[in-house]
């Protein structure tokens, strides 16, 4: 296991609802769907997550894209493991389960409504040797000794029906992420680039990951995935970070054409080499 890199919202009809809390402690889950497209809800119009129907392991979304850029800086191979904070739609851990065999996924999911739709609703796998679905808390989780320098990649997308940032964002927390990593290993992180969470996560994760930590450009919807490092420096030409991504995109169909350009733009000094 090793650093490389190949060399190294409008309101819509809703067409269901999951409630399964007693307490009311826990969001409904509802969805609905719009030319092909079916959409995740947590009980209002924001949207949690989305699948196209007729191709469900495509990853939909762009920033959801995205959170697989860990795959530019990691080879796969057996043995690794990848923890996923937040299933959504299950469209990462989809992807992973058909592209990433030799790959474990652990999906942290607070909410078991969110696991009951994504099985149901968006075709994810019941869980087997390389996909392991725990309802807990991602926030104790990563505090868990048990999981400390377990994981290669960490995948967080912690949203609630609010939608006024990510669920868990103090510095704690991201260094609980850290932790939970091996070194070498690579976070990727959604987050709402036109909020005030976003000053706030963005320097947690810089402190808890040294300033480690690169930035795509702002996507469509203003998500903006942050990608943050453990282990040795990484250094390399963009031009070999290049050739990684023309071979995702060929084995996996995930965009990662533009990837490259546009994270060499948005990161000061990053421009004319890959530094971190």
């Amino acid at each position: 296991m090793g650093l490389a890199l190949g060399y190294a919202y409008s309101a819509m009809p809703v067409v269901g609802r999951i409630k399964l809390s007693a307490d009311g402690l826990m969001e409904p889950v509802t969805f609905s769907e719009s030319g092909g497209v079916r959409y995740l809800h947590f009980g209002t119009d924001s949207i949690q997550g989305a699948m196209h129907i007729r191709d469900p392991d495509e990853i939909y979304l762009e920033y959801n894209q995205q959170m697989m850029a860990w795959l530019l800086f990691l080879e796969t191979k057996p043995g690794m493991r990848i923890a996923q904070l937040g299933l959504g739609t299950g469209a990462l851990t989809k992807f992973q389960h058909r592209y990433c065999p030799a790959v474990k996924t652990t999906v942290v999911e607070f909410n078991p409504a969110v696991i009951i739709s994504a099985r149901s609703m968006f075709f994810t796998p019941d869980d087997d040797r390389r996909l392991e679905t725990l309802q807990a808390d991602a926030k104790l989780f990563v505090k868990n000794k048990k999981y400390q320098d377990y994981f290669d990649a960490v995948q967080v997308d912690l949203y609630d029906a609010i939608c006024d940032g990510p669920a868990a964002s103090s510095l704690d927390f991201y260094k609980g992420c850290y932790d939970i990593l091996r070194g070498p290993g690579v976070m990727t992180v959604n987050l709402f680039s036109r909020h005030k969470s976003f000053d706030l996560n963005l320097k947690n994760i810089c402190e808890a990951f040294d300033n480690r930590v690169l930035l795509f450009p702002e996507s469509h919807d203003c998500n903006v995935v942050a990608i943050a490092f453990k282990g040795p420096k990484l250094e390399a030409e963009w031009k070999d970070v290049s050739k990684r991504a023309k071979l995702i995109l060929e084995k996996t169909g995930l965009p990662t054409n533009k990837w490259v350009s546009g994270i060499s733009r948005e990161n000061v000094r990053q421009e004319n080499k890959l530094s971190i």
